[in-house]
């Protein structure tokens, strides 16, 4: 080989490792700064804040006087860098230390589902830089709503109950809103709202914030039994939701036996028979089925009804049934109790009539005529033998 050709290769290997030295300066310089975070990829929905701990790694032998900015982030999105929970423009870091800021990105609530990256950079001393990509999975189309919902939208209980239902009212819009609160039920039906303790007619909701809401219902007094839907809505000018709720009465029972008169006493004769009319009443609000009549009468006496049995008497209705009495042939004169019953099998009552015994009319004039005998014999033997 000649000099020539040997100095051209020596010069060649002399410019290879220069090269080879120059980019591990480099390589060196450009990882003096680093950023770091374990999370740098999550999924949201829409209206969540993300919050991210990043640590800022200063790998070189001076103090790094970073400052920050955000790449690839839309306007709709917002963001806060803070440390030590102030909002910061620039930090520094020592030599071979790493100090710690906080990143909040808050995910706008109008937004399509998707993938979403941006970067944040950090700038520090001669031009380093140093980059953490960051992603964003939204997993459903963000929408402007209201939501009102109730983990147990439906409850039963008799008409003199007292409802109280628990409602979240959900703000999914990215302002405050105030709500006003309603309730579209007949006549008679009462609702009342409560938030925070205090009965209310509309509340305040952050941004996509919650606000926990007790509905109170109370049915109207006398109300029949089934099924009612209440609607409650909350409301402002730009969104509303609605909420149904349900509320069964399986009514109260109440039954009343009397007379259309209310008159609970009677004349009878011994031996006699004796009619009367009777009034069962449902005083309840549920309908009444297989409504049956019994009596406890004195020894002797009989009670029997037409008709004996009430098939159904509807809620707040009445029927007439006629009872017939007859007295024992034996009875003396005065007042005799007896105890008339209306049964269901939910409810029962019974009223007591007094009845007042007169003996036969025949045995009157029998006793007129023994009386008359009695006084004709006693003034016979007078004048028979007042003489003597």
């Amino acid at each position: 080989m000649n000099r020539g050709r040997l100095i051209r290769w020596v010069m060649i290997v002399l410019l290879g490792v220069s090269l080879i030295g120059i980019g591990q300066i480099s390589a060196a310089a450009q990882s003096q700064l680093q950023l770091f975070t374990p999370y740098p990829g999550v999924s949201v929905t829409p209206g969540e804040s993300l919050n991210y701990e990043i640590e800022v790694i200063n790998n070189g032998a001076g103090i790094q006087y970073v400052t920050f900015r955000i790449e690839g982030l839309d306007d709709n999105w917002n963001y806060h860098l803070t440390a030590d929970g102030r909002d910061i423009k620039r930090l520094s870091v020592r030599p071979d230390q790493n100090e710690t800021v906080y990143l909040q990105v808050d995910v706008p609530l109008e937004i399509e589902k998707g993938e979403y990256e941006f970067r944040l950079i950090a700038s520090g001393r001669n031009n380093e830089q140093a980059v953490l990509p960051i992603t964003v999975d939204v997993t459903e189309e963000g929408t402007f709503r209201t939501e009102l919902t109730s983990d147990q939208p439906n409850m039963e209980g008799h008409a003199d109950s007292s409802f109280t239902f628990k409602a979240s009212l959900r703000n999914r819009t990215a302002s405050e809103q105030l709500y006003s609160l309603s309730a579209d039920v007949p006549r008679g039906w009462q609702v009342r709202f409560q938030s925070g303790g205090q009965y209310v007619t509309s509340v305040n909701v952050d941004p996509n914030g919650v606000q926990d809401i007790n509905i109170e219902v109370n049915p109207p007094e006398g109300v029949k039994e089934g099924k009612y839907t209440i609607p409650i809505k909350a409301a402002t000018s730009g969104t509303s939701a609605t909420l149904e709720l349900e509320v069964v009465i399986t009514g109260t029972y109440d039954l009343v036996l009397s007379t259309p008169s209310e008159r609970l006493n009677f004349d009878i004769t011994a031996g006699r028979s004796k009619t009367i009319e009777l009034e069962v009443t449902n005083q309840g609000t549920a309908d009444l089925r297989d409504i049956e009549l019994d009596a406890s009468t004195p020894v002797n006496w009989e009670v029997t009804f037409e008709p004996n049995r009430i098939d159904m008497l509807p809620a707040g209705e009445s029927a007439r049934v006629r009872a017939t009495v007859t007295a024992d042939s034996n009875a003396l004169a005065g007042d005799y109790m007896l105890n008339l019953e209306a049964r269901a099998p939910e409810v029962s009552h019974s009223a007591s009539f007094r009845a007042t015994v007169k003996t036969p009319l025949l045995w009157g004039w029998i006793g007129i005529l023994i009386i008359a005998s009695v006084i004709g014999g006693i003034g016979y033997l007078f004048k028979k033998y007042g003489r003597r």
